[in-house]
């Protein structure tokens, strides 16, 4: 008969799901992506959202609401209208990663998304410890009359562009600023707007 003390230790290893071992191992792709007509493909998507272990329509659905647009799963691929900067993609699923994947207390990607109530935690099997989903600010879209050439306003640069200009999201703006640099808040003068496009120069 078997040991009641190795049953229930035999059980508990079942519900115990396979860990990654040294988180060092753990590389997430970089992301492909490339303009084709009036969008932009992220070719390697599935192959992202697997290494991730996560649902390729929950990982869809976040990067659609960050770049406040639509698109669709095509095969291996995503694709979302309109034209977006590679480095803004990329720093999506970092962003992804670090919230959705990646323990913030044992540091390794041994996680799952579980609900409480109407509550999703990251739940990690490595460590045991577990966090409610941090919540992003939500952008405001700007009235049109809001941003217009010539404003002096602050913003806050998220990433490079392919030039190596600073870059901000602003509603459905993008907003380039010369010399700065992802993390920075920096005050500037939009200088002109060419549909989504906000050029601007330092006003700090």
């Amino acid at each position: 008969m078997t040991d009641p003390y190795e049953a229930l230790l035999n059980k508990a290893y079942e519900n115990i799901t396979e860990t990654s071992g040294d988180e060092g191992r753990f590389t997430v792709p970089q992301a492909r992506v490339f303009i084709e007509g009036k969008t932009t493909v992220l070719e390697n998507f599935s192959d992202i959202a697997s290494v991730l272990r996560r649902e390729q329509d929950h990982f869809m659905k976040f990067l659609l609401g960050e770049l406040g647009t639509s698109g669709k799963i095509d095969g291996n691929r995503a694709v979302f209208n309109g034209k977006f900067e590679i480095e803004q993609i990329r720093t999506l699923v970092e962003k992804y990663t670090e919230d959705y994947v990646i323990c913030s207390e044992c540091g390794k990607p041994d996680t799952r998304l579980v609900k409480d109530g109407r509550i999703t935690l990251l739940r990690c099997d490595a460590c045991g410890s577990h966090r409610p989903i941090r919540k992003r600010r939500v952008r405001s879209e700007p009235v049109g009359s809001q941003l217009e050439e010539g404003k002096i306003m602050d913003v806050e640069i998220e990433f490079l562009s392919r030039r190596g200009d600073g870059v901000a999201k602003i509603g459905k703006y993008t907003m380039y600023v010369a010399g700065a640099k992802p993390g920075q808040k920096v005050k500037v003068k939009i200088t002109r707007i060419a549909g989504s496009i906000a050029f601007t120069e330092r006003a700090d």
